[in-house]
């Protein structure tokens, strides 16, 4: 029997208990020591193991206060990286006090319940620790603040200075200063800005994180991780010990995701190293500093499949892992500009970008730059390469693999059907019906030019793009024909009654501009060579009119034949 697969598993304690595979990345907690960094951010996109990273490191360093426990916990490491390295670094087990604390839960609607879902989590880990209260060390006075807190009934001051408060009183009972961590520290700043109330959630986190973190005299280090860069002036004011780490940094850049080398010996493991290039394609691409990174809920996923199948299909996993709110957030704003340089992306290139580490969310739209900045830290671009442009450090970037263009395929579409649904196309239905050829390649391409076209699948975007248009008449059923692979045309519309209007459209795309006439023609005479109108007459239709479109890019033609020819 093969090791389980962790999908979905991020307690360090739960995968090495239960015999889950585990590629070992203990030597992060090397690298924490040697740099000796007092408050570390960590900027990695979502699902690169932040989580499971966290809480290894909880479970190397807390002392829990119950020497049998402590030692469950060490022998977890028997084995693994860091237990090689000397006592040096094995000394700081089940060493200190630790406050472990996820603000993933703050994905909410609104503060109130933004708040609410904060307060509890700050709430469970002072009932993880309440074993402290019963060692004498601590006073009366405090003792009741540490019960309110834990029972949520404390006011918004106490909880917004909950994590000094605990610390203080981690350190009254052990005489240890206390390890802090704080896991997607950035998910309340997100949802709070799409949902309209990021000037209070920010001002409650960066209370939260100003007493935790800087004016805390018993705190050890701390470890926090989140998807994007929030500047210091905004939740790190004054935070003059923050190392912040993000995926431009040599430090650190082999712990989070995946290397080429432990995803070939995962593959090894199960016996399906064939399907390398394919797992490659899909979910390399990454740049952490200058380390070559899998995405590790990816490739995990696929692994999973392709141990039951080797001849499983990759999936696009990640996709469904949030709401990609940053990539429908650009697409609905995008100016002209923006969307040539979305289009570029989609066709394979690069964008050159200045490097901005430190926005906020407020930023995010002020400038282009800032835009390309927050899909560049979340991972939807890879750096290509960077450069010095005078003072400043510039990066080449592009989507990085096959599995993130479908997340920006599949969001344009919908972007495209939900425009779509709110045009009025009567003048395009009167034009086809009338034969107005002209007219109705003028309307389709006034409608291209405002749309974000992916050229690498352009037969399917075109056939999508004028399905969805035809479709939104009251007076017609439309039916497309292109996946049946049958030889049948590629757009039928017809009327519901039988001495109504049909029509039959098929659909080219051209190789250049210049073509755009030729290829309109040969659609329309492909419609009569192959005697597409048959299954219409056969239906019972008489007024049946073909149209041949071609597409280039932005530019469309329109052919019409009556289909009595």
């Amino acid at each position: 029997m093969k090791k389980a697969l962790p999908i979905g598993v991020e307690n360090f304690k739960d995968i090495m208990e239960s015999g889950y595979y585990y590629i070992d990345k203990s030597l992060f907690i090397k690298e924490l020591l040697d740099m000796k960094g007092k408050v570390n951010l960590f900027i990695r996109p979502r699902r690169f193991g932040k989580t499971l990273n966290l809480s290894m490191l909880r479970y190397f360093y807390e002392d829990t206060g119950d020497m049998k426990k402590n030692e469950e916990h060490k022998s977890l490491f028997h084995g693994l990286k860091i237990m090689e390295q000397g006592e040096t670094y094995t000394e700081h087990m089940g060493n200190y006090p630790v406050i472990n604390l996820t603000l993933k839960s703050a994905k909410q609607p609104s503060f109130e319940s933004a708040y609410s879902k904060l307060r509890k989590a700050i709430a469970d880990e002072f009932q993880r620790h309440q074993y402290i209260l019963a060692n004498g060390k601590i006073n009366e006075e405090d003792k009741k603040l540490y019960q309110k807190i834990a029972d949520r009934k404390a006011e918004y001051d106490d909880y917004s200075g909950a994590l000094e408060f605990l610390s203080k009183c981690l350190y009254q009972a052990t005489e240890k200063k206390t390890v802090i961590l704080i896991d997607e520290y950035d998910v309340p700043l997100e949802s709070s800005y799409f949902r309209g109330f990021y000037e209070e959630m920010v001002d409650f986190i960066r209370s939260l994180f100003e007493s935790a973190l800087k004016t805390n005299d018993y705190l050890q280090f701390a470890v926090i991780t989140g998807c994007l860069r929030i500047s210091k002036e905004s939740i790190f004011t004054g935070l003059n010990h923050l190392k912040i780490v993000s995926i431009l940094d040599q430090r650190y850049s082999e712990h989070f995701g995946f290397t080429e080398a432990e995803v070939r010996q995962m593959m090894a493991y199960y016996g399906v190293e064939s399907r390398f290039p394919t797992m490659k394609e899909w979910y390399d691409g990454y740049a952490f500093g200058d380390t070559e990174v899998y995405n590790p809920w990816s490739v995990i996923n696929f692994m999973y499949d392709l141990y039951a199948d080797v001849n499983a299909f990759p999936h696009p996993y990640w996709i469904n892992t949030s709401s990609n709110d940053i990539i429908k957030d650009l697409i609905a704003r995008a100016d002209r500009e923006t969307k040539r340089q979305i289009e570029t992306l989609l066709d394979g290139g690069t964008l050159d970008i200045q490097v901005h580490e430190e926005v906020t969310y407020g930023d995010m739209h002020s400038n282009g730059e800032n835009l390309w900045n927050f899909l560049y830290f979340t991972g939807y671009l890879t750096k290509e390469s960077e450069y010095f442009k005078g003072k400043y450090i510039f990066l080449k970037v592009r989507i990085p693999n096959i599995e993130v263009m479908t997340i920006y395929e599949s969001t344009i579409l919908n972007w495209l059907k939900d425009m779509i649904k709110k045009e009025d196309f009567h003048d395009l239905y009167r034009a086809m019906e009338d034969g107005n050829a002209q007219r109705m390649t003028d309307i389709l391409n006034g409608q291209l030019f405002r749309t974000i076209s992916f050229y690498d699948s352009a037969e399917n975007f075109y056939h999508g793009f004028l399905t969805g248009i035809l479709s939104q008449s009251e007076n017609y059923l439309v039916k497309s024909n292109r996946e049946s692979g049958n030889g049948r045309s590629d757009i039928m519309v017809k009327s519901p009654s039988l001495r109504g209007r049909s029509f039959i459209v098929e659909v080219k795309v051209s190789d250049s501009i210049d073509d755009l006439e030729n290829d309109a023609q040969k659609a329309l005479q492909q419609i009569y060579d192959k005697r597409y109108m048959e299954e219409l007459r056969t239906e019972g239709y008489r007024k049946i009119d073909c149209y041949g479109i071609s597409f280039f890019r932005k530019d469309c033609e329109v052919r019409f034949g009556e289909g009595q020819k």
